[in-house]
C-alpha cells in the first residue's frame, strides 16, 4: 500500500504536514477513490490522478511533495483551512461504579453541540472503571451505551486509554482509583508506584520501572495496558469499522500525558512550585546505578540536592545558576531521566499501533504544556516532569521524532494562554512553548493537535487558540502555511451552555472551520500503518539540537471578537434585563 502525504518543506526545513487518503482500502482504489473523489467534489475538495508532482507554493516558496497531483479546485479552496473541534466529555460521564447516567442530558448537550458544527468529542476510558473487579476482566457496557449515544448524535469520538487515577490533578472533580487488584499490588510492593525522595508514593499511574517486570499476577505493567486495549478494540469494532471512533490517545502517565507526576496537588504541590524527581522507587534506583556504573561512575546517585515540591529554582543546589544541573552528572542523569520516559512512550506507542493498525483512526500521546520556569535558565518544573529542555536544548522535538514512527499524533496542552496573563514571578511562557512543540511537531513531519490547559469561555482565549491553530492566517486559496490537525476544547459543562458562553463558543467553531460549513469528510483519515522500525535513541536525541521556530501572526485573523464585542454584549444584556 502506498502511503500518499504533502509535505510543505521551507529552506529544508518542514513547517506542515497534509494528510491525503492511502491506497489501503482493497474496495479496488477505483471505487476507493470514486466515492470520496463524489463526496469532496460536493464540498469543492478534488484529489486527481495516481502521479508524483511538485506543487509550488506562494509566497513561501515552498516544495509539496505528494503522490497525488491536487487539482486546481482543492488548492484554490478556502476548505484546505479547516480545522476540526472536539469537546472533552466530563470526567465522569461514566461513573466509577460503571454507570452511564443523565443519557437524556447528554443527548440533548450533544445535540446542541451538534448543530454547532462541533466535530466530535474526546472521552476518558478509565481503567479503573472497566478493569475494576479483577484482571481480564473487562465492562464495557457504560461505554457501549455512550458511544451508541455519541453515534445517533452524528459526532465522532477520541477515545483516551486512561490508565491513570482521575482525581489529584489540576481540574480534578472526580476521584476515579486505577484498579483495586492493582492497588493491592503496590500494598505489598509499593515501589512500583512513582516515588520522591521523601519516598512518598504516588498511586496516580504505575511506575515506568515496572514496564517489563511481571509483577502483576504474572503481566507486566505493559502488557496490561496492551490487554487492555486488545480489549477496547474487540469490544468497540462496530464503532471502529463504521469509524465513529477516529482518535485512540494512549495514557503514558499521569493525566494521561507523557510526563513523571512531579507536581502533584495531593502531595502539596501549588502552583508555581518546581515540582520534585519521580524515580526513587527501587526499581528505577536499580536502572540509574546500572546506567552509572556502565558510563564509569559507580559513585554517582540520585539528586539529593533539588529541593521540594513548592521550592524556587534558585533555593535548590540542583537547579540554582550554575548548579548541579550543569555539571558532568547532573546532566547524565537528565538524559537518563528523560531518556526513559521516551522509551516508556515508544514501547506502548508500539503495542497501540499493532492492535490499532489498519483501522482509519489516528494514535496519539498528550505532552504536558508545563509553561512556569520556561524562562528561567534551569526550566526547573520541565525538567522534573522529564522534559530535558534548556535553551541550547530541546526536550520535546526528540518526543515528536519518537512519535513519528508510530505515524501518531503529538497532543499539546496551554493552547489558549497568554504571557501576560501568567506569572511573572515564575518566569511563565505559554507562547513561547506552544510555538517551539509546535515547530518541532511541524519538522518532525508529524499532525500536532492541542487542548486548552484550564475551562475558559472568552474570546480572549479562543482568540488565542484560533492563533495557535493557523500561525499565519487562512489562505483563501489553498492550504495555510501552517495548520494543526485538531483541537479539543475542555470540557462540556452546563456553563459552556450558558447563552452568552454558548454564543461565543459557536462562533469558536466557525472559525476554527475557517467560515465554512461543517464537513465530515475533513475528519476522515487513513488506515493506520504499522510502525516503522525502532528508531535508535541516538537517532532521537539528534533532535535535541535547537531549532528557529516558525514565524506567528501577532494576531488570528480569525477573530471571535474582542473587547468592543463584548461592551456590546454587556450593553445588549443589561438591555434585555431591563426590559424583562
Amino acid at each position: 500500500m502506498s502511503s500518499i502525504s504533502s509535505t510543505i518543506v521551507v529552506s529544508k526545513q518542514v513547517v506542515g504536514v497534509v494528510n491525503h487518503p492511502q491506497h489501503s482500502d482493497k474496495r479496488s482504489n477505483g471505487q476507493q477513490w470514486q466515492q470520496l473523489n463524489d463526496n469532496l467534489r460536493r464540498r469543492s475538495l478534488l484529489f486527481s490522478s495516481n502521479k508524483r508532482t511538485l506543487v509550488k507554493i506562494r509566497p513561501l516558496r515552498a516544495i509539496v511533495t505528494t503522490a497525488e497531483t491536487i487539482s486546481p479546485l482543492i488548492r484554490n479552496s478556502t476548505m484546505a483551512n479547516y480545522v476540526p473541534l472536539f469537546v472533552m466529555l466530563p470526567l465522569g460521564v461514566v461513573t466509577r461504579e460503571n454507570e452511564f447516567p443523565d443519557e437524556a442530558k447528554f443527548e440533548k448537550q450533544l445535540n446542541e453541540l451538534k448543530k454547532a458544527g462541533v466535530d466530535g468529542v474526546m472521552v476518558d476510558v478509565w481503567w479503573g472503571i472497566i478493569e475494576a473487579n479483577a484482571p481480564k476482566q473487562y465492562d464495557w457496557s457504560s461505554y457501549i451505551k455512550l458511544f451508541h449515544l455519541v453515534r445517533k448524535c452524528g459526532l465522532r469520538i477520541q477515545a483516551i486509554m486512561s490508565f491513570h487515577q482521575c482525581g489529584g490533578n489540576i481540574g480534578d472533580g472526580v476521584y476515579i482509583p486505577v484498579p483495586q487488584w492493582v492497588l493491592s499490588v503496590g500494598e505489598k510492593d509499593a515501589d512500583v508506584f512513582y516515588t520522591n525522595k521523601s519516598g512518598n508514593r504516588n498511586q496516580e499511574y504505575l511506575s515506568l520501572g515496572v514496564d517489563n517486570l511481571p509483577l502483576f499476577q504474572g503481566r507486566t505493567a505493559v502488557e496490561m495496558y496492551r490487554d487492555y486495549m486488545i480489549s477496547f478494540k474487540e469490544n468497540m469494532s462496530d464503532f471502529l469499522e463504521d469509524e465513529t471512533i477516529i482518535d485512540v490517545e494512549v495514557g503514558l502517565g499521569p493525566a494521561g500525558e507523557l510526563r513523571y507526576p512531579s507536581y502533584p496537588e495531593t502531595q502539596g504541590w501549588v502552583f508555581p512550585g518546581i515540582g520534585e524527581f519521580q524515580c526513587y522507587d527501587k526499581y528505577l534506583k536499580q536502572d540509574f546505578k546500572a546506567a552509572a556504573a556502565n558510563a564509569g561512575h559507580r559513585e554517582w546517585d540520585l539528586p539529593d540536592d533539588a529541593g521540594k515540591y513548592n521550592d524556587t529554582p534558585e533555593k535548590t543546589g540542583f537547579f540554582k545558576h550554575d548548579g548541579t544541573y550543569t555539571t558532568e552528572k547532573g546532566i547524565f542523569f537528565l538524559k537518563w531521566y528523560s531518556n526513559k520516559l521516551i522509551e516508556h512512550g515508544d514501547q506502548i506507542l508500539d503495542e497501540a499501533n499493532k492492535i490499532f493498525q489498519g483501522y482509519k483512526i489516528r494514535i496519539a500521546a498528550k505532552v504536558s504544556g508545563i509553561h512556569w520556569w520556561y524562562n528561567d535558565d534551569s526550566h526547573a518544573c520541565e525538567l522534573t516532569s522529564g522534559y530535558y529542555n534548556m535553551k541550547d536544548r530541546d526536550g520535546y522535538r526528540p518526543i515528536a521524532r519518537m512519535i513519528s514512527r508510530h505515524y501518531g499524533t503529538l497532543n499539546f496542552t496551554c493552547m489558549e494562554m497568554r504571557n501576560f496573563e501568567q506569572s511573572a514571578e515564575a518566569k511563565c511562557a505559554p507562547q513561547q512553548l506552544v510555538q517551539q512543540v509546535l515547530s518541532g511537531g511541524w519538522t518532525e513531519k508529524i499532525d500536532v493537535a492541542g487542548e486548552n490547559a484550564l475551562p475558559r469561555y472568552d474570546r480572549a482565549g479562543y482568540n488565542q487558540i484560533l492563533l495557535n491553530v493557523r500561525p499565519n492566517g487562512v489562505n483563501k486559496s489553498g492550504p495555510p502555511k501552517l495548520k494543526m490537525a485538531g483541537v479539543t476544547y475542555l470540557r462540556l459543562t452546563d456553563e459552556l451552555f450558558e447563552p452568552q458562553n454558548f454564543k461565543i463558543f459557536k462562533l469558536l467553531v466557525k472559525k476554527m472551520h475557517a467560515d465554512q460549513e461543517y464537513c465530515r469528510e475533513m475528519t476522515d483519515l487513513p488506515p493506520l500503518e504499522r510502525s516503522k522500525p525502532k528508531i535508535p535513541i541516538e537517532k532521537l536525541l539528534e533532535a535535541t539540537e535547537t531549532i528557529e521556530t516558525f514565524p506567528w501572526e501577532s494576531e488570528t485573523d480569525m477573530s471571535v471578537g474582542g473587547i468592543l464585542a463584548d461592551y456590546l454584549d454587556n450593553l445588549l444584556n443589561k438591555l434585555f434585563s431591563i426590559l424583562n
